[in-house]
């Protein structure tokens, strides 16, 4: 069973997930953010590589990849710093990127030092299924999981090819644009997961625009996991102790989804 399997492995246990930028605000914060979050409740990390046309992405993660560039952060740094977490932390990580950085770095070579480094999965918002197909050998053959993600505007044929070829769980955009905290999610979403539950057995975890816990214990009554970066790093970037902001931020999401579960 691989990190990603485990987490899914409790009956009734909803999974938790935070999406950091790797070097926001420096190298020094993440390395204490990713174990203070981990600690407070997080299940899995999701580690992002700066890149300069984060094209899924709203201002809040545009400007910390941004800021993360200027100061000199790039796939290789990010790999290092995932081998330096994998050293403190049990819970699986897993790099969020875009095609063009994998591709500069040639996609073999990516998977293997991925492998190496203790990440787990890829998340890759611009890389469709029907492209796939190379980074998916790839990926199985170092035991990594390609995680695809799933969009409202999926069509009910592109739903069941996502739903077969992702691994570790599949990762459902909770509604149409960019990421970024919102003030409330679809009213449709509890019927785009029941679509998406018709195809698949396997764990469904929402992201984009969650930003509160009754949000996180809403969609946390729906799916498998609950998945937000923007509102963390908003909390990051306007707190003076940003660690022990961030953590305090978990406790209250990982609370909210615990009375999820109970009947």
């Amino acid at each position: 069973m691989t990190r990603i399997e485990s987490v899914f492995a409790t009956p009734g246990h909803k999974a938790l997930i935070a999406y950091l930028t790797v070097g926001y605000p420096s190298i020094e914060a993440t390395l204490e953010l990713v174990p203070a979050v981990v600690e407070s409740g997080c299940d899995m990390v999701e580690l992002g590589i700066p890149f300069s046309d984060p094209l899924a992405d709203g201002t809040t993660i545009q400007r910390a990849s941004y800021q993360a560039l200027q100061q000199g952060i790039t796939p290789q740094r990010c790999l290092e710093v995932a081998h330096q977490l994998r050293q403190r932390v049990d819970a699986p990580l897993i790099f969020m990127t875009y095609y063009n950085p994998v591709l500069g770095y040639g996609p073999s070579s990516f998977c293997r030092a991925c492998a190496d480094a203790g990440v787990d999965g890829l998340i890759i918002p611009d890389l469709p299924p029907e492209e796939g197909r190379e980074l998916e050998r790839l990926t199985q053959r170092h035991q990594l999981d390609l995680i695809y993600l799933v969009a409202p505007t999926t069509t009910e044929e592109r739903l069941g090819r996502i739903a077969a070829r992702s691994r570790g769980f599949i990762y459902l955009v909770s509604l149409r644009g960019v990421t970024g905290a919102r003030e409330a999610l679809p009213a449709d979403l509890e019927s785009l997961i029941a679509r998406l539950r018709r195809k698949t057995s396997k764990p469904i975890c929402v992201g984009f625009g969650i930003s509160t816990p009754e949000q996180a214990r809403w969609v946390a009554k729906l799916a498998d996991g609950v998945i937000l970066g923007s509102r963390i790093l908003e909390i990051v970037e306007s707190s003076d102790r940003p660690t022990q902001a961030a953590a305090s931020f978990i406790r209250q999401l990982r609370d909210a989804i615990g009375e999820s579960c109970v009947p």
